[in-house]
């Protein structure tokens, strides 16, 4: 028996900011930001869209036509949590209806805890295999305006459904682990936007790259050139690039610099023009693979690499199910991009600057999402969601 994903989808803001704009408030050449980089634009929330909508809007597909009764747990993985002791899960639950007979967790580890969730659904099936999971990973990345990371900013959220012989993507019980107390990334209690160390962060992302792919072969036995393709977690989309060609040296690869790109390449589509997604970007970017292979990937064996500052790390395998691509969600997915609004730099200023209140009295918000649900309001400190009307 095999486990692994048997659905998945995604969702972003319907607003963004092409980074052309902020080029020319900046004065530099939008290439800094287009080639340097490697992104375009960056997904940006209005007042009634957060973690929890999003991630309603990503799984509200998955639901449609199965029997919900079957998920056992929902895990809800985000660095940008909405609450100290509730888990964004529970809300999650009640807004698709889910059964009361199902656990619901948040995780936490910076960028890596989506893979901690995947983990650990893939094994509550393999221990009951007429369960599902229900994998929600959710995440606004904000950084200060003006500093090195305005440009990685960005929003979204992946949807997976784990099950006993699915449809997608079979994940491998072998994975590689690597973890270090460091401070290349963080965000204290107090603060509304990340620190960084940009250069520090790089360092710690490619030296775990090498420990815990070390440490997956050494498990597994896989050779580098036995993996077909790669998705890696993307802070930016040239990240992926300098990951892919630091392994093929580490593992002294004989392909070349082409060949390895291209092993990538199918994987960055979404992430160029989203933006940062923490969580969510290495699965949004096994989306964009499985949406953008011009080649039937039955058959073929994929490489991950799950980075989470601070740091924990983890490289895994799998292998992607023949029949495939009857399943997938293309067509929402460019519909959902392509009808995003622009925004001006300075729409982008006065979303960036909104501030939720937190006096406790009673406040509802301005319908801008166009997602099927949204933030309300918040009265009395308690968070209203609801669907769009």
């Amino acid at each position: 028996m095999s486990v692994g994903i048997d659905d998945i989808s995604f969702a972003t803001s319907n607003f963004y900011l092409d980074l052309k704009n902020l080029a020319d408030v900046q004065q530099i050449e939008t290439d800094k930001f287009y080639l340097g980089i490697g992104q375009e634009k960056m997904g940006i929330v209005p007042a009634d869209e957060d973690v929890v909508t999003m991630a309603a809007n990503a799984a509200y597909p998955l639901l449609q036509g199965i029997d919900k009764n079957r998920i056992s747990t929902l895990l809800f993985a985000t660095e940008t949590a909405i609450d100290q002791s509730k888990a964004a899960g529970l809300f999650v639950h009640g807004l698709l209806d889910l059964p009361s007979r199902c656990r619901v967790v948040e995780l936490k580890q910076a960028c890596y805890s989506a893979t901690a969730a995947l983990q650990m659904a893939c094994a509550l099936v393999a221990r009951n295999p007429e369960q599902q999971v229900l994998v929600l990973a959710s995440d606004i990345a904000r950084y200060d305006l003006n500093s090195s990371g305005e440009a990685t900013q960005g929003c979204g959220a992946v949807a997976m459904l784990i099950s006993a012989n699915p449809r997608l993507v079979e994940i491998d019980p072998q994975s590689g682990h690597y973890s270090e107390d460091v401070m290349d990334f963080w965000r204290p209690n107090y603060r509304s936007t990340a620190l960084v160390d940009g250069k520090y962060s790089t360092k710690i992302y490619l030296k775990a790259l090498k420990q815990a792919w070390t440490h997956y072969h050494e498990v597994s036995g896989v050779e580098f050139d036995q993996l077909d393709y790669f998705c890696y977690h993307l802070p930016f989309s040239r990240m992926a690039e300098k990951a892919q060609l630091q392994l093929a040296r580490f593992c002294k690869s004989d392909a070349d610099c082409d060949t390895l790109l291209a092993k990538i390449e199918p994987s960055l589509h979404y992430n160029r023009i989203i933006g940062n997604s923490y969580t969510a970007s290495m699965y949004i970017g096994l989306n964009s693979l499985l949406d953008h292979a011009d080649e039937d990937l039955s058959g073929k064996r994929i490489g991950f690499f799950s980075y989470g500052s601070g740091c924990v790390a983890e490289f895994f395998g799998g292998r992607i199910v023949e029949g495939y691509r009857a399943h997938l969600r293309r067509e929402r997915h460019r519909q959902l991009l392509a009808e995003r609004q622009e925004l001006s730099y300075s729409e982008y200023l006065r979303f960036y600057n909104f501030v939720h209140p937190t006096d406790g009295g009673d406040h509802q918000f301005a319908e801008q999402t166009r997602g099927r649900f949204r933030l309300a309001g918040i009265s009395q400190h308690k968070r209203i969601y609801s669907p769009r009307s």
